[in-house]
């Protein structure tokens, strides 16, 4: 007996998404035993639809450094551009995994960055 009903693009007995079909006369479900036959597929139109979300509220988009808020820790070191006190910190791993990763500092006063591979 079947959990789910309606779309022939689901699984009617766990409701996860059926594969496209292809060669084989059946379509198995990837989670659970069930199958159905190509034939029920026939005459049917597939689409898929790709959303993209808008560039402005992407975080991957580019801000004006002026406006931007910088985030992050603060700690106490000295710009070595401005000679205040306080910068913003984060780290990436840029070199191979046996290596230490890299710090990346942005002074809180004049935006100035510097890097530091440790």
């Amino acid at each position: 007996m079947s959990c789910f009903v309606g779309d022939s693009n689901f699984c009617s007995e766990c409701g996860n998404v059926l594969p496209l079909p292809g060669i084989q006369d059946t379509v198995h479900c990837p989670r659970c035993s069930f199958s159905i036959s190509v034939a029920e597929f026939s005459g049917k139109e597939i689409r898929s639809t790709v959303l993209f979300n808008p560039v402005e509220q992407s975080s991957v988009a580019l801000e004006d450094e002026k406006d931007s808020e910088l985030k992050g820790p603060v700690i106490d070191r000295r710009c070595s551009r401005c000679n205040k006190e306080g910068m913003v910190y984060h780290t990436r791993q840029m070199r191979s995994a046996d290596e230490g990763q890299t710090v990346f500092f942005t002074c809180i006063h004049c935006r100035y960055q510097e890097k530091e591979d440790s």
